[in-house]
């Protein structure tokens, strides 16, 4: 003899799996999502995420900014030094000195600044460094340099 099935045929379900609960004891817990907070927690990310990304591209941009300052400031002092008395012949890879003889008159010596003494006869702008395609690598500028020619 057949037994029937003591359960009623309208609920039962011919897909249990894919019901929006657990349907037996040992089924996973299921739980609601709180949507308000799952939007908080993606926009927390979104915020975060996007503060990473624009403090990046700020760090890029005070790169270039500082790059070009370094260029502006080459261009400048490589007219000084060609405009510049020089008293020899410069060598590649050697260090100089530019020096301030009188407004709008400068001078190249391979004498430091400290080695002047108390008194030297010029004011000191840069040290530099001659390249092998004859421009000029600016290694150092004075506080001088600095305030007087950077604002121009």
């Amino acid at each position: 003899m057949r037994k029937e099935n003591p359960i009623d045929k309208d609920k039962i379900a011919e897909t249990p799996h894919l019901l929006p609960y657990a349907h037996h004891v040992g089924s996973a817990i299921i739980r609601p999502i709180d949507k308000g907070k799952e939007k908080g927690l993606s926009m927390t990310a979104m915020y975060q995420q996007t503060d990473v990304q624009l403090t990046q591209i700020k760090e890029q941009v005070e790169t270039l900014i500082r790059q070009a300052q370094e260029i502006h400031d080459r261009i400048d002092i490589s007219e000084k030094i060609y405009k510049a008395d020089v008293g020899f012949r410069p060598i590649i890879g050697r260090t100089y000195h530019l020096y301030e003889k009188e407004v709008n008159q400068w001078v190249i010596s391979m004498i430091a600044p400290e080695e002047w003494g108390k008194n030297p006869p010029y004011t000191f702008l840069a040290t530099v460094t001659m390249l092998a395609d004859h421009t000029w690598e600016v290694q150092k500028k004075s506080d001088t340099y600095m305030d007087r020619f950077n604002e121009e």
